[in-house]
């Protein structure tokens, strides 16, 4: 009972990062020496179109970053959201090879910085680290592929709840998403008119409301029956690959241990 006390008190001093906190107490020691935590600004760009991918980025507690693909008329699409379930920067490619979107701090807050050299040392000597990076990298592409067809097939009402339901879950608070008409139609890749009307659509069934700069949900029941089930699908994957990381999940406490 005293070592799962340990245990449990040690994975609750690292940085809020479920990724990080499933790796287990050996792992979690070969990076520790190289982790950096720093309050990134919302907004902030963490890559563009052709940089370097030097450093990975792990978003903690209600921080979140946005994949975002720039469009020939000037505007972004996002694509996918990441939270304090995994990280940004080197995760598939393992880092060095110029990056292909834009990445973007959507909320901000605390983040963790690991330099994708050491990362990438640190994996050659575990084969156990190499393995929970593999698996969240595939269930970072099953996201991408699931965007990918929500786009395609989704209406914009659909889209718009499930994006809020998506935030809430990542950011852990279940009232409210700091977003403007703005952002969110940028997100969404339509027209600032458009997504006004939809929220206003929202608003006026009771499920939403707004205020400056937030959007305010009234009704959870409501906005997930508006949603498309993209985001369950998604968690559902982070389930069954790499299970006690998705935010909505009971911590795997267990399975840090090995």
């Amino acid at each position: 009972m005293d070592a799962r006390i340990s245990l449990a008190n040690e994975i609750e001093s690292r940085p809020a990062n479920n990724l990080l906190r499933r790796l287990n107490a050996a792992d979690y020691a070969l990076l520790a020496p190289h982790v950096t935590l720093d309050d990134v600004g919302a907004n902030h760009l963490l890559y563009s179109p052709g940089d370097d991918v030097q450093v990975v980025h792990f978003p903690c507690g209600p921080s979140l970053a946005t994949f975002l693909v720039p469009n020939e008329d000037g505007r972004d699409v996002e694509t996918i959201l990441v939270g304090r379930e995994g990280a940004v920067g080197g995760i598939v490619s393992e880092g060095f090879l110029p990056a292909y979107t834009r990445i973007c701090v959507k909320f901000g807050g605390p983040f963790v910085r690991i330099n994708v050299a050491k990362l990438e040392a640190a994996k050659l000597r575990s084969p156990s680290l190499r393995n929970i990076f593999a698996r969240y990298a595939d269930c970072m592409l099953a996201q991408m592929f699931q965007s990918t067809a929500c786009n395609a097939i989704h209406s914009i009402e659909q889209r718009t709840a499930k994006w809020i339901l998506a935030a809430m879950e990542r950011t852990g608070d279940e009232s409210s998403v700091p977003l403007t008409h703005e952002q969110l139609a940028t997100l969404l890749g339509v027209g600032r008119s458009y997504a006004s009307r939809v929220l206003q659509s929202f608003r006026a069934e009771g499920v939403l409301d707004t205020r400056r700069g937030s959007i305010l949900v009234r009704n959870h029941a409501g906005l997930r029956l508006r949603a498309c089930l993209c985001n369950d699908a998604v968690k559902m994957h982070f389930e069954e690959v790499l299970r006690g990381v998705y935010p909505t999940e009971q911590p795997d406490r267990g399975s840090a241990q090995g």
